[in-house]
């Protein structure tokens, strides 16, 4: 019977870290485009949560915030969309503006977010967000 309290007694501990872990995941998240790089490039967030994203864009050029899996980002490469809409997940920055969106992230997984405007993935304009548990 002691042993049976003390396994429930874990097990309550550990369901209680899991629950502070998620929580202290952020649910508004900054990210600065400065000389055509994303300021962080690598964010964790939780899962199943809305997470809201304030895109503030430095330069005098334009950018664009595009997350997604491989597919997506594939089809954004060869696409002709010169401006995106109101999607959560693709967003045109004008120069020297600030955007917000919210995603609620279904399932855990690494998702990258790319500028697509020409040369700007390759000069480095990549970021990974990481949802979990």
């Amino acid at each position: 019977m002691i042993r049976l309290l003390v396994a429930l007694a874990l097990a309550a501990s550990a369901a209680g870290a899991c629950s502070t872990a998620n929580a202290a995941l952020p649910t508004q998240v900054g990210i600065r485009i400065h000389y055509s790089h994303f300021e962080p490039n690598h964010i964790e967030v939780p899962v199943g949560v809305p997470v809201t994203f304030t895109l503030v864009n430095d330069d005098p050029i334009d950018h664009e915030w595009l997350i997604g899996d491989a597919a997506f980002h594939e089809r954004h490469r060869l696409g002709t969309e010169a401006v995106h809409g109101d999607r959560p997940n693709e967003v045109s920055l004008p120069p020297r503006t600030t955007k917000t969106t919210t995603i609620t992230f279904d399932r855990p997984g690494e998702l990258t977010f790319i500028c697509h405007f020409p040369g700007h993935e390759a000069y480095g304009m990549v970021g990974i967000v990481l949802a979990k548990p």
